[in-house]
């Protein structure tokens, strides 16, 4: 693992949330995927954003932290054979390759690389 990517919440209600994250806490939007469900959010200058994520379209969703790693599909193999069970297989997104998992307590994990 070499440094936090995202951060993300499910929310309820995405338009509120996102006047709550821009108006109330003051910070500025990186992505606004609204129509997917998402939307990221700065937090100061740092690179890894908070990403809300709407209920309404990921059901299952729980507060995530992703990770960044060179390469997923073999961090995954590696993952796999110390016995981490991931949710899917490795899929694409805008940026690389990403999975997630759950730890052995509950909380949701994830890996992606900026392979793209």
């Amino acid at each position: 693992m070499k440094n936090y990517d995202n951060f993300f919440l499910p929310v309820d209600d995405l338009e509120c949330a996102i006047k709550y994250y821009s108006e109330t806490l003051g910070l500025k939007i990186k992505f606004n995927f609204s129509d997917k469900g998402m939307v990221a959010f700065h937090v100061g200058n740092e690179e890894p954003a908070i990403i809300l994520k709407d209920k309404k379209k990921f059901p299952d969703v729980k507060p995530t932290i992703w990770f960044v790693v060179d390469n997923v599909p073999s961090e995954y193999e590696k993952l796999k054979s110390k016995g981490v069970t991931f949710l899917t297989e490795p899929f694409p997104i805008g940026t690389g390759t990403a999975v997630e998992f759950d730890d052995a307590f509950g909380n949701r994990l994830g890996i992606t690389d900026y392979t793209k």
